[in-house]
């Protein structure tokens, strides 16, 4: 038999190097994948790892994906470090793309610029108050976070599907479940003409920057983590678990909020049924990779979005399925936390001596 056993001082080496070798393994297994396939292993490997990097209309797009994983990421991190299982960011950025939408569907050709931070206050209000649903119910009746977080998310496309099927719904648009586009105050501004990137790149660069802060150089940072790393110690110090639940919640629905409303008022400019494509999902994945951290959820929420345009790239070049996508998302997830586990623990076998008896 295998049994795994803690390793007495796990090596810190290791530990700063395994989001790496979880990528390595990512490669291995991906490559065998496109032979299994019949495709070509390094034209595969290449829609998803050089294309998006290839040149800057390629960076411009590569953009456009990282902002949301990245905002989300951020929050799910704050939401992981105080031990705070949020699962259900997805049906926070939902409810963050119709809280930007009902703000947006009000405005007219006179209508101020300035209409577009109404816009986003909007989404990250919603996103807020759909995470304190599940902030309620975990402080007052102690349900489950993540179950509830979860189911949420249905809820939330359900209302989608009847705000987009129903009153919203475009009268001009050929039946299609959309709303008309928005005008062009409740647009995000572009930052460069003939791509689709916008201002929301900068305003992703400032909270990544404000959670740093926030995590590493506030008190309210350390009672989070503290209360995530020993409730006992953080009960005994006075900080407040309610507290911890309820900040960490709200500031994690806000982000998620925010990166949805980022999402209608800046690319794709409409809401529509297709608008939720896994970032919540994939955000969780984005805070693990990146250790819980905002320079490393950075950096993981950009391999992530490389994740995206590759798949979208094998598809449309390769015939390849929309799930291989996932099926990369998944792979590094599982390779992590292999690695995680092995460098934690260290496996031994057990029962030979046992086995041994038997056969004599």
């Amino acid at each position: 038999m295998l049994k795994l056993s803690p390793r007495p001082e796990p090596s810190r080496a290791l530990q700063l190097a395994s989001p790496l070798i979880a990528l390595a393994l990512t490669l291995l297994v991906g490559s065998a994948l496109f032979m299994a396939l019949g495709k070509d292993p390094l034209q595969g490997l290449a829609l998803f790892f050089y294309e998006p990097l290839k040149n800057e209309r390629a960076l411009w797009e590569l953009s456009i994906k990282a902002c949301p994983l990245l905002l989300i990421g951020l929050g799910l991190s704050l939401c992981f470090r105080s031990s705070v299982w949020n699962i259900g960011a997805e049906g926070q950025f939902i409810l963050g793309t119709l809280g930007a939408t009902g703000i947006a569907l009000h405005a007219t050709p006179h209508s101020s610029p300035w209409l577009v931070v109404g816009v986003l206050l909007g989404g990250a209000l919603s996103g807020a108050a759909w995470a304190a649903i599940t902030a309620l119910l975990r402080d007052r009746f102690n349900a489950s976070e993540i179950l509830v977080s979860l189911m949420l998310v249905y809820v939330a496309e359900q209302l989608l599907s009847y705000a987009v099927h129903g009153p919203w719904k475009d009268p001009a648009g050929y039946n299609f479940p959309q709303t008309i586009t928005f005008l062009s105050a409740a647009r995000v501004p572009r930052l460069v003409e003939g791509s689709r990137a916008n201002a929301g790149l900068l305003l992703t660069i400032f909270a990544a920057a404000a959670f740093w802060l926030l995590m590493h150089r506030t008190h309210v940072g350390y009672r989070l983590e503290v209360a995530g790393l020993s409730p006992r110690a953080a009960r005994y110090a006075g900080f407040s678990s309610r507290s911890a639940l309820w900040t960490t919640l709200l500031l994690s629905g806000g982000t998620a909020g925010l990166a949805g409303a980022l999402e209608v008022a800046g690319p794709v400019g409409q809401l529509t049924a297709q608008v939720p494509v896994g970032y919540g999902f994939a955000a969780i994945i984005v805070a693990f990779v990146g250790r819980l951290s905002p320079i490393g959820v950075t950096l993981a929420s950009v391999l992530l979005s490389m994740f995206y345009l590759g798949g979208e790239l094998s598809q449309s070049r390769l015939g390849l399925p929309k799930s291989i996508t996932g099926v990369f998302q998944g792979l590094l997830l599982f390779a992590l936390l292999s690695c995680d586990t092995l460098i934690h623990h260290r496996v031994r076998l057990v029962g030979l001596g046992r086995i041994a008896g038997r056969a004599q």
